[in-house]
């Protein structure tokens, strides 16, 4: 197992960044992060970057909009009765909120606006419309897991226990 592959588990520390240079997100600091080659679990244009990659290798690559987060859709920012978000949430211009799908899959939500009447919310993903650049090392590749699951498994950073 000399190369990434479809059906792996690999392992990889990367940083990210926006073309402002800042950075939005990385492993450095924590355990690297380990998927499953193929099986959905990063945007498209990565999981591409990383096929044929071998143990140790690094490399540096941007995706443009369309390889990672789509370009921003207006359709998803959409305005609602300011009496549908719970006011114990004290609710904020700039505060991320979870919306929950008809499928019940629980997306986030910025407010965008807020007046004593409507409420209105971004629904597009934060990196939407956003090039990315990111640094990555190939730091393990094997037949199985090699880290416990974490998370919640709803694709934020909170422990099973908060969700």
């Amino acid at each position: 197992m000399n190369k990434v592959e479809n059906g792996l588990f690999i392992s990889v520390d990367y940083k990210g960044t926006l073309q402002n240079g800042d950075v939005f997100d990385t492993s450095h600091g924590r355990q690297p992060l380990e998927v499953k080659v193929g099986a959905g679990q990063l945007i498209t244009g990565f999981e591409n970057e990383l096929m044929e990659m071998s143990l140790n290798e690094k490399k540096t690559f941007t995706l443009e909009p369309e390889a990672a987060y789509g370009q921003r859709n207006g359709s998803l920012t959409q305005n609602f009765p300011r009496a549908d978000i719970p006011p114990e949430l004290n609710p904020r211009v700039g505060m991320t909120i979870g919306m929950h799908t008809p499928e019940g899959q629980q997306i986030p939500a910025k407010i965008v606006h807020l007046d004593d009447e409507k409420v209105t919310l971004d629904m597009n993903h934060p990196l939407a419309g956003e090039s990315l650049t990111f640094e990555i090392e190939v730091v393990g590749i094997s037949d199985t897991p090699t880290q416990a699951p974490s998370g919640c498994g709803c694709g934020c950073d909170c422990s099973p226990d908060s969700c």
